[in-house]
C-alpha cells in the first residue's frame, strides 16, 4: 500500500516541482507582462497624448503627475514610452520569426540530408557568421529603406546563421538517436523521420535561443533607432526616445528612463532565456 501511493503520488510532487519558479525569474516574467502589455493596449496605462504635449509643461522633471517627466515639447514621457513599446515589442518579434523559421528551415535540411547539400549550406551559413551581427543589420536596412519593420528584417536576418547552426547541429545529434534509426528500420520515410521524430526533438533547444534572441533583437532595433535607421519623430520607438532625450543632457530622465525601459526587458528577457535552458 506504502509502495502504491508512492507510485500515485510522485507524478503530483514532480508537477508541483516544475511549477516552482525562482523570484528572479518571477520577476522577470512580470516585467514581460507588462511589456506585452503595454504593446497591446497602452491606453489602458495612460490617459495622455503621446504626439501632442503642452509646451508650458516642457522639460519637467519625473512626479506624480508626470512618471517620467516631460520632453522639449511637453510630451509625456512615460506616455512615449508606453505607445514605444508596440512598435519594439512586434518588430523584435518579427525578427525572432524570421531567424527561427529561416534559420531552423536551413539548418533541418544540411543536417538532415548531409553531402552536398550541408556543404553548400554550411559555407552560406559560415559566410554569414563571418560577417558582424549588427553591421550586417545595418547593411540590409540600408538596402530595403529606413523603417522600423525594415529594422526587424535586417535584424531578423543578422540572426539566420545562428538558429541555422544549432538547428544544424540537434538534427545532426538526434538523426543519429536509436528511436530514429529503428523507425528507419521499420520502413518509415524520410520524410515522415522528419517531420515526426527529427524536427520535435531537434526544436526543442532553439526555444531558449529564440528567447535570448527576442531580448537581443529589442536591444538591436533600439540601436538602429538610435541612429536614425527607424521611424522618424513623432514616433516613439526606445531608441529614437534614447537618442532625442541625448541633446537634453541636462534634464537626464529624458535618456534614462526609456534606456531603463529597455534594459530592465532586455535583462528579463535574458533571464528568462536561461532558466528555460536549465530546465530544458
Amino acid at each position: 500500500m506504502t509502495l502504491a501511493s508512492s507510485y500515485s503520488t510522485a507524478p503530483a510532487t514532480n508537477w508541483l516541482t516544475a511549477l516552482r519558479v525562482p523570484p528572479s525569474v518571477a520577476l522577470s516574467l512580470a516585467i514581460i507582462v507588462l511589456a506585452i502589455a503595454w504593446s497591446l493596449a497602452p491606453g489602458l496605462f495612460t490617459s495622455h497624448d503621446p504626439v501632442n504635449g503642452v509646451p508650458a509643461h516642457k522639460l519637467l522633471g519625473p512626479s506624480l503627475q508626470y512618471w517620467f517627466g516631460t520632453d522639449h515639447l511637453g510630451r509625456d514621457l512615460y506616455t512615449r514610452v508606453v505607445y514605444g513599446t508596440a512598435s519594439s515589442v512586434s518588430s523584435a518579434m518579427i525578427a525572432v520569426l524570421i531567424g527561427v523559421i529561416a534559420g531552423g528551415f536551413i539548418g533541418l535540411l544540411a543536417g538532415f540530408l548531409g553531402g552536398w547539400v550541408d556543404t553548400v549550406l554550411a559555407r552560406l551559413v559560415d559566410v554569414l557568421l563571418a560577417i558582424p551581427k549588427f553591421l550586417l543589420a545595418v547593411i540590409v536596412v540600408t538596402a530595403i529603406g529606413f523603417d522600423t519593420t525594415n529594422a526587424a528584417i535586417a535584424t531578423g536576418v543578422s540572426a539566420v546563421a545562428v538558429f541555422a547552426r544549432v538547428m544544424r547541429s540537434e538534427v545532426i545529434k538526434t538523426r543519429q538517436a536509436t528511436f530514429v534509426e529503428a523507425s528507419f528500420l521499420l520502413g518509415g520515410s524520410r520524410w515522415h523521420i522528419l517531420w515526426r521524430h527529427v524536427l520535435p526533438n531537434a526544436s526543442r533547444s532553439v526555444l531558449p535561443l529564440a528567447v535570448l534572441h527576442f531580448g537581443d533583437s529589442i536591444l538591436v532595433i533600439a540601436s538602429l533607432a538610435f541612429l536614425g535607421y527607424g521611424d522618424p519623430p513623432p514616433a516613439s520607438d526606445w531608441g529614437l526616445l534614447i537618442s532625442i532625450g541625448k541633446d537634453y543632457l541636462k534634464w537626464p530622465w529624458l535618456v534614462y528612463a526609456p534606456a531603463f525601459v529597455t534594459i530592465a526587458t532586455v535583462l528579463s528577457v535574458n533571464r528568462i532565456s536561461r532558466w528555460l535552458r536549465k530546465t530544458d
